[in-house]
């Protein structure tokens, strides 16, 4: 058996904006959501710039009472799957609720909680811990929270891969939906680690950006880059068979066709030497999709403005695509979000099957001179209108997870 699957929702509560219509006129528009931290004090830090989200209220869509027993990143979770099931028009009731599934990518869990926590146990003790820690920190309570919001009864499960962990998600979900498992599957992924702790450990790392400059912060591809924009946020998919799409008249945005996932067996957070990790996990994309690498149009890279990544995804394309490569419009969306870590393969997921629904293809905002060992065309400052057939995401985390997806416009 071997299903088509189609992205008939979207979900998004990012830097730039939330639900769908905000989300990707801000896309369009090369909205930047870097801007100063807000959330705690930066004084002693070299790091001050984030891509955090400043106007987001969970009892919008979250009981009060419930919304305060829960972490930041299970709020964003929540709210972008909401989004996402009224986006697809999907009524989960008692005759298909044991059809669906939620497959949630998260990176890190509930940091903030944690950190809070921490600091009450070394100043007020063991007996002021809430009772409430556990369930607002661990990682897989945003997919069980998801599911016990929304009435979802299939599997529910949570993928830890790093930076990968939605593109996982997503992925895994497609090769469930295609072997008929479920008949929909919430898709996609959620972060919330802006905090001292959080920006403190990449910075100790040195993966951070420590420009004061937001629009010079995250510049993927560019010459002067020299670290990552953490951001927060989430991204949900409803992913769906086709013929279940059909029977209730969804709208659809994409096709989801294909799929890679490989490891680099390298190093705990450098790439494979020439990025061949993510070169695999291309390749296998392009195989599961039974596409030629010439038909793709555009590239949503993972794209970190790190200065390891931006090469060695550099080269992973040119080994996959070939003189292609040199012909293939490439963006990386981090410039305007910045880097959601679990959840950036979600919201770039997302990003890839507006592209294909739209003909456009974003930009690579506040893009001032390649790196001479990235000479590809990134799309510089400007998007573009053309026609897009085929999109690819790459996601890549640390650990050596590679994780790569293509959408194609769905056709009859």
């Amino acid at each position: 058996m071997n299903h088509r699957v189609v992205v008939t929702g979207i979900g998004i509560v990012s830097p730039i904006g939330h639900g769908v219509d905000n989300f990707w006129e801000a896309i369009k528009a090369g909205k930047c959501g870097i801007s100063m931290i807000e959330s705690f004090d930066t004084t002693s830090f070299k790091v001050k710039v984030a891509g955090e989200i400043k106007d987001y209220d969970p009892t919008e869509t979250i009981n009060k009472k419930d919304a305060k027993r829960m972490d930041r990143f299970t709020h964003f979770a929540i709210t972008a799957s909401k989004f996402a099931v009224n986006d697809a028009a999907l009524e989960i009731n008692d005759e298909n609720a044991e059809r669906i599934g939620v497959y949630l990518g998260n990176g890190i869990g509930g940091l903030i909680t944690i950190e809070e926590t921490a600091g009450k146990l070394m100043t007020k003790g063991v007996d002021r811990i809430s009772p409430f820690f556990i369930p607002q920190s661990i990682s897989n309570l945003a997919a069980g929270n998801v599911s016990i919001e929304l009435g979802i009864k299939g599997s529910c499960l949570t993928y830890n891969t790093a930076c990968a962990s939605s593109a996982s998600a997503i992925g895994e979900a497609f090769k469930d939906l295609k072997c008929g498992y479920h008949d929909i599957i919430l898709a996609g992924g959620t972060e919330a680690t802006i905090t001292a702790l959080g920006i403190g450990g990449f910075q100790a790392m040195t993966a951070l950006c420590e420009s004061h400059d937001p629009m010079r912060a995250s510049i993927p591809f560019d010459k002067d880059r020299s670290g990552f924009v953490m951001a927060e946020g989430a991204a949900m998919l409803v992913l769906e068979t086709l013929e279940n799409a059909k029977a209730r008249g969804a709208k659809i945005y994409a096709e989801l066709v294909g799929y890679g996932s490989t490891s680099d067996s390298h190093h705990i957070t450098t790439p494979a030497p020439g990025g061949e990790g993510g070169a695999r996990a291309m390749k296998m994309a392009l195989r599961d999709a039974n596409i030629a690498p010439e038909a793709v149009d555009y590239i949503n890279a993972h794209g970190t403005s790190t200065p390891y990544n931006d090469i060695f995804e550099t080269a992973a394309i040119k080994t996959t695509f070939g003189e292609h490569a040199y012909k293939v419009a490439i963006s990386s969306t981090k410039s305007m979000t910045g880097h959601l870590l679990g959840a950036a393969g979600g919201i770039e997921s997302a990003v890839c099957a507006l592209s294909v629904q739209n003909d456009y293809i974003p930009a690579t905002i506040n893009f001032t001179e390649a790196d001479p060992l990235c000479d590809l065309d990134y799309v510089p400052n400007v998007g573009r209108h053309k026609k897009v057939n085929y999109a690819l995401t790459n996601s890549l985390g640390f650990g050596g997870h590679n994780a790569s997806l293509i959408f194609a416009k769905y056709e009859e």
